[in-house]
């Protein structure tokens, strides 16, 4: 049998959520060839993996790395912390289609506007394509692009006329690969589409099936109705609902993700349904005076006016320039900002839900991210499993491989076997920890001693493999 290079003696986790075992794991080129006791063979490079764990490459179930994955594609932030496959328009932004000179919020969480350059789906697949980052892809296509690139006006329903157009370029996304359809009415480009609106355009999932993820329209007092709504849209279009970054927002409504909760897993008795979360009681986006009028602390990531504001916290900048909430928020727009708006409790039961998968929802631009963006992989392994022990070892990596492999459709990845992609990590489950934090978020995660992607090494323990090797994935 041929083997490119086996990794020796650690203790092998499936991804399943199965006790571990003690099992060598042989590659050759794309593939995982062999598992099991591997004896040396000439030639053979061999990979000491004694006191460490082997596991599938995690799946990042949330991330806006659409241009990030081109205009840095060794995706350092990433394959650090282990990831190997990124799921990418994410809240109902997505780079393509779309092309002109300047996007508005929040499409510019995305990147610059010179990256939104494709006026179909197919050819910024096909850039990736041309051009592999070290992670692979799983793509959906955003309604708010959707709606930026047919509307002029965004701040009211589409007509008949603007949803047959969102169609058609919807339709061309899907059939270039698209998994599904995400949402963020949230946002205003978004915000005046109605639910019917939603399922007219995204009636073409009826036939297909895919992924619907929503960033709902209310993580906050009217969550509940917020997630109704989600549902209903799931049910329309036939698709699985994502229930994206779950969260509980605001001092009013800690406590309640016992009621979401409720309500997801009862869901899930009638349709298909998930969730994603990251284990950080803070969130992050484009500076809005709603969310810092409700979050205990509010830190500015990046200003288009005040570029030396990143970093610093809102009320010392308000103070500083003597000014109140909205004056302090007018001088600092177009921003971006992390919002502490979550309780702790909250984190940790969504996290306990069996459907829970994990992601990060990185902002890979922001001059100063939230540490979620280097560190969330490694942050819920080092407390939800050692100081929390909410979830066993095996428990935790389940969640990022073979639960999130298995929402998404993808198949020969997510688990360690036979024939399937050899998409691995090699770390320490005694040691491996997140090393960013919100005042330093830019910092390498510890403990992960190796990652491939399809056979190719991509992380060596401190830096890039200089490997390229990820793929569109398709269903």
């Amino acid at each position: 049998m041929h083997m490119d290079f086996v990794v020796k003696g650690a203790r092998l986790i499936d991804g399943s959520g199965a006790v571990p075992c003690q099992a060598d794991v042989a590659v050759a080129g794309e593939r995982i060839v062999r598992i099991g006791n591997i004896e040396p063979v000439a030639g053979v490079p061999v990979i000491d993996g004694t006191g460490l764990a082997v596991a599938p490459g995690f799946i990042d179930s949330h991330t806006h790395d659409d241009g990030y994955l081109l205009a840095h594609p060794d995706m350092t932030p990433k394959v650090s912390q282990g990831i190997t496959t990124v799921v990418t328009g994410n809240c109902g932004v997505s780079l393509a289609p779309l092309v002109r000179p300047g996007v508005p919020q929040p499409l510019d969480l995305l990147g610059p506007a010179e990256l939104f350059r494709f006026a179909t789906f197919k050819q910024w697949l096909d850039a990736l394509r041309d051009s592999p980052a070290a992670v692979n892809v799983v793509p959906l296509v955003g309604h708010t692009t959707l709606r930026v690139a047919i509307m002029d006006d965004t701040g009211r329903e589409a007509n008949d006329t603007e949803k047959s157009a969102m169609r058609g370029l919807l339709s061309e996304a899907l059939e270039a690969g698209a998994f599904g359809v995400s949402t963020g009415t949230f946002y205003p480009p978004a915000a005046a589409a109605t639910t019917e609106e939603i399922i007219d355009v995204c009636g073409l999932l009826r036939e297909r099936g895919g992924i619907y993820a929503t960033h709902l329209r209310d993580e906050a007092d009217h969550i509940v109705p917020a997630i109704n709504e989600a549902l209903e849209i799931g049910r329309a279009i036939n698709a699985t609902v994502v229930f994206s970054h779950h969260k509980l927002a605001g001092e009013r409504n800690h406590g309640r993700s016992r009621e979401t909760l409720d309500m997801i897993s009862k869901a899930a008795a009638r349709q298909p349904v998930c969730l994603d979360c990251h284990p950080y009681p803070a969130t992050s986006t484009m500076l809005r005076l709603d969310r810092v009028r409700i979050a205990s602390r509010t830190l500015i990531t990046w200003s288009t006016a005040c570029p030396e504001a990143a970093g610093r916290d809102f009320q010392d900048l308000k103070a500083e320039w003597g000014l109140d909430d909205e004056a302090a928020f007018h001088k600092l727009s177009p921003a971006g900002a992390i919002y502490f708006l979550m309780d702790p409790k909250d984190v940790r039961r969504i996290f306990q839900h069996p459907l829970t998968m994990v992601g990060s929802d990185g902002l890979p631009f922001d001059p100063h991210p939230h540490p979620r963006q280097w560190g969330t992989f490694t942050n819920v392994l080092r407390t939800m499993v050692r100081e929390h022990r909410l979830l066993s070892f095996e428990q935790a990596i389940h969640r990022m491989t073979g639960l999130a492999a298995r929402q998404y459709g993808l198949s020969d990845r997510g688990f360690l076997k036979e024939g399937h992609y050899a998409d691995m990590v090699l770390l320490d489950p005694d040691t491996v920890t997140d090393m960013a934090t919100f005042e330093d978020p830019i910092q390498l995660s510890r403990g992960i001693n190796g990652v491939w992607v399809n056979g190719q090494r991509v992380w060596n323990g401190k830096e890039p493999g200089g490997a390229r090797p990820g793929k569109v994935l398709s269903r």
